[in-house]
């Protein structure tokens, strides 16, 4: 039944939405928009692929329509996911001065995540967040595995460059 589809997928797919979108609330639609097209699309499922894989790679592609559609919102729309992100790292009742170093890091990842391209900030959410393997990267982005490992690769290269000012030798992404 579709409806054990939904729920057993359901907050996965919303969170990889609101990584490669930035924004909850648009997630919360998009997410919707996701599981539309796939209830619209159950019948030309194959079992080639599982659920899971293929739900991701139509939730990858519907987040890029996504963000191709809102491009010059997506614009002004970051810098507000990202007062969103702030606000929601620091309790009402903590100052910026008492929130924690691991919070500020996690802060600073979320921001230079979603600094990544589309392709990259995909691969990196499926493996780093999802914990999907190589191999079901591949199949929900419809890529090579090859391709899995050097976008990943190239993701993690920019990742150390953005967090160049938390990042230090004995620390590893």
């Amino acid at each position: 039944m579709f409806k054990d589809i939904v729920i057993a997928y359901q907050d996965s797919i919303y969170n990889l939405c609101v990584y490669m979108i930035g924004d909850p609330a648009n997630a919360e639609d998009v997410t919707q928009e996701v599981f539309l097209k796939a209830y619209q699309k159950l019948k030309s499922f194959t079992p080639n692929a599982t659920i899971y894989t293929w739900l991701y790679r139509i939730a990858v592609n519907t987040c890029i329509d996504y963000k191709r559609k809102t491009s010059f919102e997506s614009i002004f729309k970051h810098q507000y996911s990202e007062d969103i992100i702030e606000n929601e790292i620091a309790t009402p009742s903590e100052s910026k001065e008492e929130t924690t170093d691991s919070e500020q890091l996690g802060f600073a990842l979320k921001r230079a995540i979603n600094k990544l391209s589309e392709k990259l900030k995909a691969v990196v959410i499926l493996y780093e967040m999802d914990g999907l393997s190589y191999e079901e990267i591949a199949e929900a982005l419809d890529i090579s595995i090859g391709t899995v490992k050097s976008r990943l690769s190239r993701a993690r290269k920019e990742l150390k460059r953005y967090m160049k000012k938390y990042y230090s030798p004995s620390n590893n992404f």
